[in-house]
């Protein structure tokens, strides 16, 4: 399998992919080892992701380089992932004790009643490209800290970053057969759903995921899909600052070249403030600085993925030829690598493929809506509930209207935010299940209830 700069078309490495024996080997290994690691006193398993945790940092040159190699992510947004996956791992680490420990629900003399969390076992990771360590950690950290073996598939877009997080992992305390990464793309992936794994969790795009969960249904075991999006922002007719509103909602759109579930995906925008927040919106957009992204400055870089440009290029053509204006972009760069311009298009309608389809690349569409009424309607005109944000002058405004929305998560004066504190889910076409917050932690155990008559002690 070739590595390939996306930047520049240059090929990085080549790897040898997994087969079904050596995937089979890996397996086996698992299931042997994670009943020992179940076995370790769970500060033990706390204190080797910590470590990790510290390694993060410790080796982030060379990690950040890696991944900005592979995914045409820009230099410093590497960084800022792998800041954002230590902060991660820190608030897990803090809380998996409290979380996992026995719930007792009934305490009277004779009769005790607890819950326990027991590890489901050997679970199967199938993760994603565009922020490798952020949804890898939401996984195989609590996973690990939770007692279980982790067989984890980076994207074949992200493979370096999978190996090296395989390293620092082993090299942080975890057993190497306790963890243990799956090489290759497609095949790979299809051979991991015929095995027998108790539990799967993968990160990626609906028609995956939709594929997956058919695949593994029979098995009835767990399977958790953090799927796309279509995340639609609304800013309403008291926004005392439209500008910087607008600085900071381009930011939510194009962040990472737009290759985001939770990035900013729709907009709508009260009549009195549309044309005030479009032309601000432009200017910064066009402020942005484009090129390799090893460059000092550079905020877009290239798409990790060749054939998104097409998907990106159709939704141009289809809003244009349906009525929408172009503002900015609208086209590949030509040079080498995969770039696109930052694509600016508004006077958009929910029919256009812009507005309904996922993007995931460097393409906004923005609409004029009369009220709250209409835009929570046209926000709610998707086949997906992942984000909404809503900015406006008061709380109790935006939690209404938030409230009619049908998505896992709701921002208030901000987006394209995820806090370990709180659950990450989706709804309708972005999955179902929930990782972070007390709930990720305890994805990946199956509770048993303890009915204990006679002098029972904590």
């Amino acid at each position: 399998m070739k590595i390939t700069n996306p930047a520049n078309g240059t090929t990085i490495k080549e790897i040898a992919e997994d087969s079904a024996n050596s995937l089979e080997q890996k397996f086996n290994r698992l299931k042997v080892a994670q009943k020992l690691w179940q076995q370790e006193d769970i500060q033990k398993r706390i204190e080797s992701l910590m470590k990790f945790h510290d390694l993060l940092d410790e080796r982030k040159d060379k990690l950040a380089k890696d991944l900005t190699a592979e995914t045409g992510k820009p230099l410093q947004q590497a960084y800022n992932e792998l800041n954002g996956a230590r902060n991660r791992i820190k608030w897990i680490c803090a809380n998996a004790k409290k979380y996992l420990a026995d719930d007792w629900m009934v305490e009277e003399d004779g009769m005790g009643e607890k819950i326990s969390y027991e590890p489901l076992g050997v679970i199967c990771n199938i993760s994603a490209w565009n922020y490798p360590y952020l949804v890898g950690v939401n996984v195989f950290v609590p996973a690990l800290i939770a007692g279980n073996a982790v067989m984890y598939k980076p994207s074949e877009f992200a493979t370096l970053t999978g190996l090296n997080i395989e390293t620092l992992l082993h090299e942080s305390g975890v057993p190497a057969d306790n963890f243990i990464a799956a090489i290759g793309a497609r095949e790979v992936g299809a051979v991991l759903l015929e095995m027998n794994f108790d539990g799967y969790y993968f990160t990626g795009s609906y028609a995956t995921g939709h594929y997956i969960y058919n695949k593994v249904a029979p098995k009835m075991v767990p399977c958790q899909l953090e799927l796309g999006g279509k995340d639609p922002l609304y800013v309403a007719d008291d926004v005392a600052d439209v500008k910087n509103t607008a600085i900071g909602t381009a930011d939510g759109a194009f962040y990472n070249n737009g290759q985001s579930c939770c990035a900013v995906e729709r907009i709508y925008v009260h009549e009195k403030n549309y044309d005030e927040y479009i032309a601000a919106f432009v200017e910064e957009v066009k402020s942005w600085k484009i090129g390799e992204p090893t460059e000092a400055g550079v905020y877009i870089g290239a798409l990790t993925r060749e054939a998104q440009i097409k998907v990106l290029e159709h939704q141009v053509k289809d809003a244009l030829d349906k009525g929408a204006k172009l503002f900015a972009g609208g086209k590949r760069i030509d040079k080498p690598g995969n770039y696109f311009e930052p694509t600016v298009l508004v006077d958009t309608t929910n029919d256009m493929a812009v507005m309904r389809d996922e993007s995931f690349g460097p393409i906004i569409g923005i609409t004029k809506v009369k009220d709250d009424v209409e835009a929570v309607k046209m926000m709610n005109d998707t086949e997906y509930g992942l984000t909404a944000a809503v900015y406006t002058a008061t709380q109790e405004r935006a939690e209404k209207i938030l409230s009619q929305i049908n998505s896992g998560t709701g921002y208030w004066n901000c987006c394209d935010r995820v806090s370990p504190a709180l659950p990450w889910s989706g709804r309708k076409h972005s999955g179902f299940g929930a990782t972070l917050s007390h709930i990720g932690i305890r994805a990946f155990t199956k509770p048993k209830g303890y009915h204990l008559r006679g002098k029972w002690e904590k």
